[in-house]
């Protein structure tokens, strides 16, 4: 409830420009980082999946063509 009060007599663009502004300037880097490790994360188990599925389809294709299990 402080914050409210606080920012109750400000004019509208100390609000949402000024304040998220200085946001990102300090808090910046640390937004950054976290977005590129999640993206980077995503990427990876992209890649996980793919390799994955292309490994079942492999030996899928192994099998059915020799016709016999190990």
């Amino acid at each position: 409830m402080a914050v409210q009060e606080i920012f109750a007599g400000m004019p509208w663009w100390v609000k949402w420009v000024a304040v998220p502004l200085i946001v990102l300037v300090v808090f910046g880097g640390l937004i950054a980082s976290v977005v590129g490790f999640v993206i980077s994360l995503l990427f990876k188990v992209l890649v996980l999946v793919v390799l994955v599925g292309a490994l079942v389809f492999v030996v899928r294709k192994f099998m059915s063509s020799s016709g016999r299990g190990w």
